[in-house]
């Protein structure tokens, strides 16, 4: 019996106990070990959704009222919808991803920061001001968090891992 062999041998062994096969399966990326990015994924996708929403309509609503944060609102949405895209395609290795949070991030910091020096400029609350005081500081934590997170990974390029 030779090594290849025994390999396979051990990949029918633990697909009849649940692993192994599916990971070794030609063409299917590895699934194990995903959990805290699929609740990030679930994260970022709420907020694309609650950002989103709420952009809309403070921007159809009355826009000349508080033209900046709504303006800022929007800006926020999209890049939640953008970085929830960049996770679902590409995992944990994207450098898109990678990016996308750390301009998110910029953004909080600016934002949050604005509020609270130019509080004129803000007549009405963004998804963003005051470092997203008006969602539980969650804005300013979940980029910090999938940095890290995302940090923690294997770099992707088109020819393979980096490391």
């Amino acid at each position: 019996m030779n090594v290849e062999n025994v390999e396979n041998v051990k990949n029918v062994k633990g697909a009849e106990h649940g692993k192994g096969a599916a990971a070794a399966s030609p063409g299917r990326p590895e699934r194990a070990g995903r959990g805290f990015e699929i609740v990030l994924i679930a994260v970022y996708g709420i907020f694309a959704l609650s950002a989103t929403a709420r952009s809309l309509v403070q921007v159809l609503r009355d826009f000349s009222f508080a033209p900046v944060a709504y303006s800022l609102s929007l800006l926020a949405a999209v890049t939640y919808i953008a970085v929830t895209i960049a996770l679902v395609r590409r995992g944990r290795g994207s450098p898109v991803a990678r990016a996308l949070c750390i301009a998110e991030l910029a953004g909080v910091l600016i934002v949050g920061t604005l509020t609270l020096l130019d509080p004129a400029l803000f007549p009405d609350g963004t998804v963003w001001g005051v470092y997203g005081k008006d969602y539980g500081f969650v804005p300013l934590l979940l980029p910090v968090l999938a940095l890290f997170y995302l940090s923690r990974a294997p770099r992707v390029c088109r020819s393979g891992p980096v490391d």
